[in-house]
């Protein structure tokens, strides 16, 4: 049987900048405290959690003081710097970049939006990406709450095309339906009203779709290794099976049905942003102690 597991997937940039600087900091024997799941893995946290990062909630964190706590790729918004601040509480960054340059472009335009008194058309931020988000929680911020967020493309009608529109994207969203939302948009803006949008979807994450569907038309079955609560791997998952029938979404090893691998004789194995090499590798050994078990029988 061959067992290919795709070079392309795994964690992307962000993540890993991330995860190395609570490594380094848990390895010299410093306490450290994760606001929110530094990644979305179950299995990457726990081996995490076993080196000493505490993972906490935002209650939990505005009850800190005088801690280092670790802010995720993710991003936070600017309350969360202010309870910080307040309580003497050591910041250790690791906002994916393309993130943190997002979130100044928005908290920019919002500024500029308040300010400009001359504006005869009323304006609105407009954020694509998931309601109650990490990320988008935190772009939302840089409005003060008063960003309009879509998650799909249905969404679009909701909007108030006699106001001018400022579009932006969470940067783990669909290129393809944010395209769509953009061509709505201009279709639909009333006359005399602006509408911009911004392309700020991380190419990082947006390539590995078209990658990871060709990966998954060259194998019979499809492992895709991810955790359920992965916006991204919940995308990318959905695109493989659309190639590929015969994909599984698992989170782990254990999880690998034998009965999948009968009369199989390529298996691809790929997952998100979120899932760690080692998680894949484990998953391959798996199928690898099927084969020799089931040849020695």
């Amino acid at each position: 049987m061959i067992i290919e597991i795709d070079e392309g997937s795994g964690f992307c940039f962000g993540v890993t900048t991330a995860i190395e600087k609570a490594e380094e900091m848990l390895k010299n024997g410093q306490q450290l405290s994760c606001l929110g799941d530094i990644v979305h893995n179950g299995m990457e946290c726990e081996r995490l959690r076993k080196m000493g990062l505490k993972t906490i909630d935002q209650q939990e964190f505005q009850e800190l003081h005088d801690k280092a706590v670790l802010l995720r790729a993710h991003g936070e918004p600017p309350s969360t710097y202010e309870s910080a601040r307040q309580n003497n509480i050591t910041i250790v960054d690791a906002t994916c970049p393309v993130v943190l340059a997002l979130q100044k472009r928005i908290k920019k335009r919002y500024e500029e939006l308040k300010n400009d008194g001359e504006k005869s058309n009323k304006a609105d931020i407009v954020i694509f990406g998931k309601n109650g988000h990490a990320e988008v929680l935190g772009l939302v911020g840089q409005t003060e709450g008063e960003a309009i967020v879509i998650e799909h493309f249905d969404d679009v009608e909701k909007l108030d095309f006699t106001h001018d529109i400022y579009l932006y994207s969470q940067t783990t969203k669909s290129l393809e339906e944010f395209h769509r939302i953009i061509d709505y948009c201009q279709a639909h803006m009333a006359p005399g009203a602006t509408f911009q949008s911004f392309d700020t979807i991380c190419r990082q994450v947006a390539n590995r779709m078209p990658n990871i569907c060709q990966f998954a038309t060259k194998h019979d079955l499809i492992l895709f290794v991810s955790g359920r609560k992965s916006s991204n791997g919940k995308v990318l998952y959905s695109a493989c099976k659309e190639k590929n029938h015969n994909t599984y979404l698992i989170e782990g090893p254990e999880e690998i049905n034998s009965e999948w691998l009968k009369d199989i004789t390529s298996v691809g194995i790929c997952g998100a942003t979120s899932t760690p090499k080692w998680l894949m590798e484990q998953c391959k050994e798996k199928i690898e102690k099927y084969e020799k078990d089931n040849n020695s029988n």
